[in-house]
């Protein structure tokens, strides 16, 4: 699970598991596999960066 801010400010869990793409539209897009969307102040490379640092704990937690 990573946290993102909305636009409006408050903080949103969202599981990494389920991203489908990031896009830049100029503000970031997150789309889940499910077509739901979520628009967030961080960039496309922090959300990308938090997921990856998401996936590597569970793999890491996995061992």
């Amino acid at each position: 699970m990573i946290v993102v801010t909305r636009l409006r400010g408050e903080s949103v869990v969202v599981n990494a598991e389920l991203i489908k793409f990031i896009e830049a539209t100029p503000d970031t897009m997150i789309t889940l596999i499910n077509g739901e969307h979520i628009i967030v102040r961080e960039s496309v490379e922090e959300v990308v960066k938090r997921a990856v640092a998401y996936g590597r704990s569970i793999r890491a937690f996995a061992m």
